[in-house]
């Protein structure tokens, strides 16, 4: 029989609970804006990268300082908006921007924020090959902890080999890399959820008389995010994930894809999921004024952070890239392969409604000029979205 670690020592056993270890029996959906009931959730996306969702050298405002992406978050706050999720980023994608290469790291960008605001959902993105999930876990309890239980995880497996290389390991084959998450997830969920002490010994990790306390303040986890589209990906969305985020480009694929995820969550695995998908919104007074500037973001694209984007995913590196590649380059450089809203007030407004209509809970998305865009965006499309009995 293996001998604990305590035992060697000749030490008591570990009690398996200390005695100042509360767990709080929440319900998410008071702490977590995730799991409220707004019908139509907002976010921000990639308010932690240089230049955002958008591959261009259009004016903006927006620039990586804490000072500026507090900002952001605050005035979103403040705004109602349900979630803020960042871009998990370790080497910019080169050309005239090096897109995203300014870039905070996620997990002490969001204990950051945490304190920062009251309401928001605060997530961090992971790249999971580049973090133990004993280190990931105790981070997120420590920002749920921070947030009072707003805290969100999105599970990314590693899809740019450069990246990786980073790290000095090889990038692993597209559905490895979704066992390795597996293995990952259910491992962080043992330490959140388990009392006491247990080993570990699987194909990517083996850990004697592991424990973690405190456990999170939200129970029985914190939310779990991920954006695989691809069949491995959605499986494990499907097995593992509260949201899934979708890159979509008709509303007849969104309501396709919808159906399809949450069914697999239900019959598969008897679970319910919600379906969120991402993109760049461009709202303005007037339509012409709306495709100018959307435009002008394509005009003054940096085409060569794009090519090299649009390389990796064509590679096999991402599978849910491939139909952007094929058909939907320009959304690369406005909006990171998402769903592009280009209009008025009104327009964006319906053009929400339609999203949420075709099983869409929810948009993340980014803007030219997030913290003076914000502004408007309160001022002109909340009261609306209101209205259209999308938000109250």
């Amino acid at each position: 029989m293996t001998m604990t670690a305590n035992e060697r020592l000749g030490l008591a056993p570990t009690d398996p609970r200390p005695a100042e270890e509360t767990r709080p029996l929440v319900d998410r959906a008071e702490t977590n804006p995730l799991f409220g009931d707004q019908k139509m959730k907002l976010g921000l996306f990639g308010t932690n990268c240089s230049y955002g969702l958008i591959m261009s050298h259009a004016p903006s405002t927006y620039k990586i300082t804490w000072e500026h992406t507090r900002e952001i978050a605050q005035r979103a706050d403040t705004l109602g908006f349900d979630v803020l999720v960042p871009v998990a980023r370790w080497k910019g994608f080169g050309g005239s921007t090096n897109f995203n290469g300014n870039c905070f790291e996620t997990y002490a960008w969001a204990a950051g924020l945490a304190e920062a605001t009251e309401r928001i959902a605060i997530a961090s993105t992971s790249h999971l090959p580049t973090v133990h999930p004993i280190v990931a876990a105790k981070a997120a309890t420590t920002i749920d902890h921070i947030s009072g239980g707003r805290f969100a995880l999105n599970l990314v497996m590693g899809w740019v080999p450069p990246e990786m290389e980073m790290f000095g390991g090889e990038q692993r084959q597209h559905d490895e890399r979704y066992a390795f998450g597996q293995e990952w997830i259910d491992y962080a969920i043992r330490l959140w959820t388990e009392e006491g002490s247990f080993d570990v010994a699987s194909k990517y990790f083996q850990g004697n008389d592991v424990e973690a306390y405190p456990k999170p303040h939200q129970a029985p986890r914190p939310a779990l995010l991920n954006a695989g589209n691809s069949p491995a990906g959605i499986e494990f969305s499907a097995r593992n994930v509260d949201i899934n985020f979708a890159s979509l480009d008709t509303l007849e694929n969104i309501k396709a894809y919808t159906a399809k995820v949450k069914a697999k969550a239900r019959d598969d695995y008897q679970r319910d999921i919600k379906v969120m998908t991402y993109g760049l919104v461009v709202c303005r007074d007037t339509e012409e004024e709306a495709k100018r500037a959307f435009q002008q973001v394509v005009d003054e694209g940096d085409w060569g952070a794009a090519g090299n984007v649009i390389k990796i995913a064509g590679s096999g590196a991402s599978q849910s890239f491939d139909h952007a590649v094929k058909e939907m380059q320009e959304r690369f450089i406005a909006g990171w392969g998402g769903y592009p809203i280009v209009g008025t007030p009104e327009q964006v407004t319906e053009e929400l409604g339609a999203l949420n209509e075709a099983g869409m809970e929810g948009m993340i998305f980014g803007l030219i000029d997030y913290n003076e865009e914000l502004k408007y965006f309160g001022d002109n499309v909340m009261p609306l979205l209101k209205q259209a009995g999308l938000r109250h």
